[in-house]
């Protein structure tokens, strides 16, 4: 654990002039429904945890389907807004998840372009699973997708170094790693989460800059984004965010247990 890290400025683009931008409207715009669209299918009744809330852009979208949402976050400043946006809506909590107090285990667990920004995945995905994951609940994970299009093309355009590179502007918001479909299933499996479904959202070619500039015309149709959506099913290596459902799964037996 980093007790030393800066939320508030890491979320912060404005104190990131130096770096590109952090959040773009294809992630508000775009990505936010087509998350909501993935897990739908896969939400059980009860109760939602959201970790790494950010403004409640996202935690909004979960209304509709959810009367009972905690959200933990770890930066003051984008929890105020949140709390702002939504009132009593929803349970605020302000902690970093190494060290969170929560009070009872939750049905539903969201955990979306979080877990990349993690000195300690595994650790965290270990709380998840043994201490706030309700018996039959599930964990939805996503992360930025090394091997997006985007960032192999930009691999080849000699911008990035390797797929799975953490760029300075990524570093400079907090990112620590940059996961593909086999190395978060890796960080899954180390804290003996059971992974029972796999997918990708999104089948991205172009960068976030360059989508926003796109949805700022007429070229890009509802259509052609239902398009991509869909061939992201089909293809999950290739989207901008990869997608694991998990559920709990208890830890193998120590050698000292296995005798008692």
């Amino acid at each position: 654990m980093n007790n030393t890290r800066n939320y508030n400025q890491e979320l912060d683009d404005a104190s990131n002039k130096a770096h590109e931008k952090y959040s773009y409207g294809f992630d508000f715009d775009v990505m936010h429904p087509y998350m909501i669209r993935s897990f739908e299918p896969f939400f059980k009744p009860g109760s939602l945890l959201e970790l790494g809330s950010f403004k409640g852009d996202f935690t909004k979208r979960f209304l509709p389907y959810f009367s009972d949402i905690t959200c933990v976050e770890a930066s003051g400043d984008a929890l105020a807004e949140a709390r702002h946006r939504l009132g009593d809506q929803v349970e605020f909590i302000h902690s970093m998840f190494e060290t969170a107090t929560l009070p009872r285990r939750y049905d539903n667990i969201v955990l979306t372009h979080v877990l990349e920004h993690l000195d300690d995945p595994v650790a965290v995905l270990k709380r998840i699973n043994h201490e706030w994951l309700a018996e039959g609940g599930r964990l939805f994970l996503v992360c930025p997708n090394a091997n997006a299009p985007s960032r192999q093309i930009a691999v080849k355009m000699g911008i990035i170094s390797h797929n799975a590179a953490v760029t300075p502007a990524e570093a400079a918001h907090g990112h620590r790693n940059t996961y593909s479909l086999d190395t978060l299933e890796r960080e899954a499996v180390r804290a003996s989460l059971k992974v029972t479904y796999r997918s990708g959202i999104f089948f991205k070619a172009l960068a976030n800059f360059q989508w926003d500039r796109l949805l700022q015309t007429d070229i890009i149709s509802s259509a052609y984004l239902d398009g991509c959506y869909q061939l992201g099913q089909q293809y999950p290596d290739l989207c901008s965010s990869i997608f694991l459902l998990c559920e709990s799964s208890t830890p193998p037996p120590t050698a000292d247990s296995s005798h008692t």
